[in-house]
């Protein structure tokens, strides 16, 4: 072999693209994942649009869903982001969604994915990369039975963004028809920590609530928010929708919530004997380890002329 006296130096690195968020269909295409250059992670169920994994790029879960949830269609997602639209529980004196399901039709339709879109990430890194999911549902995509009950002609749009700080979720609700209607929407999230007992939640506090355990009863909010039983309450906050709510356990914060045009929170915690009369709440003791902090527009209907849009989303850090 013939010994060259001159040879090229070898490339430090190769140039090219950095790393890119990664975006995966899966379970027979039912649902979108999606993952970050970082790590991060979430995944959404076509059911529902409903987030049922968002993950830290240590892979560790943050949202809190059943063991026997139902990921076939046929039921809501006990857990994860279900998505409350046109009504927030049942109204029966609201004529219009009195012959609708619990939180109506949303989590209970397959949506459509719409597509990504991506920031790319620095040539220095991939620490800035992020990743938006879009999802859509129509009067026009809608099951007959919900059309039949709910017969207004609508489109919405809701985007689910992962970055290596946390995750958005957001909706655009648009009257697309030439009748007002009324409606009420909620992101019924499922935080998942470790122990109910050393949980407190604050930015809430001076605000006024309903307490649904108590005969739906007007309270106000006296301090930060402990669990010690059955939690089910309405809260409007006495601060703007930017003031964060703060998820704090032991003392450390865990959960940050900042809402946008959203001006309802829910806080609910089932406890021992409601989670033991819901039978797709597993394991029974799973009540110790989540807490619903729900961001919506709940206490009242939102009425939409035709043509008018209402749009609020979340912004979950921790």
């Amino acid at each position: 072999m013939v010994e060259r006296s001159n040879k090229p130096a070898a490339l430090a690195s190769t140039p090219g693209l950095p790393p890119q968020p990664q975006v995966n269909f899966s379970h027979e295409n039912s649902r979108v994942s999606a993952t970050l250059p970082t790590g991060e992670s979430v995944e959404v169920l076509l059911y529902g649009a409903t987030v049922i994994s968002w993950k830290d790029r240590a892979g560790n879960e943050k949202l809190w869903v059943s063991d026997v949830a139902k990921f076939d269609g046929s039921k809501p997602v006990r857990g994860g982001v279900p998505l409350v639209f046109p009504v927030f529980g049942t109204a029966p004196g609201h004529e219009a969604t009195s012959k609708l399901p619990s939180h109506g039709f949303a989590r209970n339709s397959k949506w459509e994915f719409l597509g990504k879109s991506s920031s790319e990430s620095s040539s220095t890194g991939a620490s800035d990369a992020s990743v938006k999911l879009d999802f859509g549902l129509s009067s026009a995509t809608l099951d007959d039975k919900f059309k039949a009950s709910w017969p207004y002609t609508f489109s919405a749009i809701y985007s689910v963004t992962l970055t290596p700080e946390g995750l958005s979720t957001g909706i655009f609700i648009t009257n697309d028809g030439s009748q007002p209607f009324e409606c009420q929407f909620l992101l019924h999230t499922y935080l998942r920590i470790n122990d109910i007992n050393r949980i407190q939640v604050t930015g809430l506090e001076g605000s006024d609530f309903v307490d649904k355990v108590d005969g739906a009863k007007a309270k106000s909010q006296s301090g930060a928010i402990t669990i010690t039983g059955e939690t089910d309450r309405v809260y409007t906050p006495s601060t703007s929708p930017s003031s964060p709510i703060v998820v704090k356990e032991g003392g450390s914060t865990v959960f940050n919530i900042v809402r946008d045009n959203l001006k309802d929170v829910v806080v609910w915690n089932p406890w021992i004997e409601k989670a033991n009369g819901l039978g797709d709440f597993e394991p029974k003791e799973g009540f110790k380890n989540m807490i619903c902090i729900e961001a919506g527009a709940v206490r009242e209907f939102t009425n939409l002329d035709p043509g008018d849009v209402f749009n609020g989303a979340q912004t979950m850090s921790y």
